[in-house]
């Protein structure tokens, strides 16, 4: 009995050993699976602080400015209608159905803008000599070079901002959110971390993608209108094509721009375009022109594109500016 007690007693003391033999190696399994999981946390939290990158500066382009002509808020005659209803925003637009040639007459203390205005066609102006009175005359041509008063009009302007006139589309630079020059300029505006950088872009593209139309330049017509996605898609111009598609890219994104008609050279002998940019950030170089913050800076397409001698490109002081636009 004592020998068959013992062998079973024996027996249970096994058991009972195998026994807790399994819990304590699920334990350890289960301790050690905890510590390599909280090493592996531990780890995982250290690699993602290794990766975490700085975020990405971008231009932020600031909402689209376009123009338009309003009829039901114009003035006028059977022939023409006048819309100066969003002067505030630095432009009025006029619809003409004359069956003779037409020039717009813009007059504002002692200048005087003139136009060649398209027939059938909204076209759009300039307030860009600022704040005060205006006069605007619209001119049917009688014989030759002669011309009389077909309707007149006089407001008061009072801009929103100094900017207003060189944010959006005009006569010299036509453009709409639609417009190739604009996508385009969208594309360079998404590769850039500030203005700078942006006009900076505009001026390489423009520059690699767009040849002086010599042709052109020997045969151009008094009163031409430049096209800014003609002269995009066709990748060539003359002067006033440049500035007007750097305008129309620019303008569309934020950045004031004027399109400049003037002369150049040592002698001030070359009549000629260019563009005038304005941005608070720090100034634009690539031009070779002097710039500096907060103020206007020359940007000259035209020369730049084409390799002209340095005497036109300069300092600047060899520019003299006679309409802005």
């Amino acid at each position: 009995m004592l020998i068959g007690q013992s062998s079973k007693s024996a027996k249970y003391m096994v058991l009972c050993l195998f026994i807790c033999a399994v819990f304590f190696v699920f334990a350890a399994c289960g301790g050690g699976g905890a510590a390599a999981e909280a090493e592996t946390g531990a780890g995982t939290e250290a690699e993602t602080e290794v990766q975490e990158e700085e975020p990405v500066e971008k231009y932020e382009v600031p909402k689209f400015k376009g123009a338009q002509f309003h009829e039901d808020e114009a003035r006028g005659n059977s022939e023409v209608l006048v819309d100066t209803s969003r002067a505030s925003k630095g432009f009025f637009g006029v619809h003409c159905t004359a069956d003779a040639k037409i020039k717009v007459q813009v007059f504002k203390d002692d200048e005087t803008y003139t136009y060649d205005l398209v027939n059938g066609k909204d076209q759009i102006y300039p307030f860009q000599l600022g704040n005060g009175d205006y006069t605007i005359k619209i001119m049917k041509n009688i014989v030759d070079t002669k011309y009389s008063e077909l309707y007149a009009t006089s407001v008061s302007v009072s801009l929103e901002n100094e900017f207003e006139p060189f944010l959006r589309p005009n006569q010299y630079t036509e453009y709409t959110k639609e417009s190739d020059c604009v996508k385009k300029a969208g594309e360079l505006a998404e590769k850039a971390a500030d203005a700078n950088e942006f006009i900076t872009n505009v001026y390489d593209y423009v520059c690699k993608n767009v040849k002086y139309d010599k042709p052109k330049a020997e045969n151009i017509k008094s009163g031409y209108i430049p096209d800014p996605d003609d002269t995009l898609n066709t990748g060539k111009g003359i002067c006033i094509d440049y500035a007007s598609l750097a305008a129309a890219m620019l303008r569309s994104h934020g950045i004031p721009t004027k399109i400049i008609f003037g002369y150049v050279g040592d002698s001030a002998d070359l009549y000629h375009a260019w563009n005038m940019y304005y941005t608070e950030e720090t100034g634009w170089v690539a031009v070779k022109f002097e710039v500096h913050e907060g103020e206007w800076n020359r940007l000259d397409l035209t020369f730049s594109a084409n390799g002209a001698d340095s005497k036109f490109i300069g300092d600047g002081s060899n520019y003299l500016d006679a309409f802005q636009y």
